[in-house]
C-alpha cells in the first residue's frame, strides 16, 4: 500500500514562509491526484491545495491562492506545499492525502483514499 509521511510543519510569525513535504513510500504513484488538507481545532478539515501528478495542473482554495504554492518531485515521489504571508488563520494540523486519479481531481477530502500523519503549522 502507498503511504504518505509529511515534514516541514513548525511555528512561525505572521508574515511568515514554511515549506511542507509529502513523500510516498513503497510504490511509485503517477496519475494521481495529490492534495493538502488542513483541519483547526473545532473546524472542519478542508481543501488547501491538490495537485494532477500527470499533468501539474494545480488548483488552489480561494483563502490561499497567491500565497501557497504547491508542487512535485515526481522523481522523488514526493509533493510540497510552499506556505508565504502566513496568517494567523493559517495555523492547523496540515495533511497531505492522495486518490488514484480517475477525471477531475478535486478539493474534497472524503474523494482521497490515502492520508498522512499531518504536520503541525502554528502562526503567531
Amino acid at each position: 500500500d502507498v503511504q504518505l509521511v509529511e515534514s516541514g510543519g513548525g511555528s512561525v510569525q505572521a508574515g511568515g514562509s514554511l515549506r511542507l513535504s509529502c513523500t510516498a513510500s513503497r510504490y511509485t504513484i503517477s496519475n494521481y491526484c495529490r492534495g493538502w488538507f488542513r483541519q483547526a481545532p473545532g473546524k472542519e478539515r478542508e481543501g488547501v491545495a491538490r495537485i494532477a501528478t500527470g499533468s501539474g495542473n494545480a488548483y488552489y482554495a480561494d483563502s490561499v491562492k497567491g500565497r501557497f504554492t504547491i508542487s512535485q518531485d515526481n522523481a522523488k515521489n514526493t509533493v510540497y506545499l510552499q506556505l508565504n504571508s502566513l496568517k494567523t488563520e493559517d495555523a492547523a494540523m496540515y495533511y497531505c492525502a492522495a486518490h488514484p486519479r480517475n477525471g477531475y481531481c478535486s478539493l474534497v477530502p472524503v474523494d482521497y483514499t490515502v492520508w498522512g500523519q499531518g504536520t503541525q503549522v502554528t502562526v503567531s
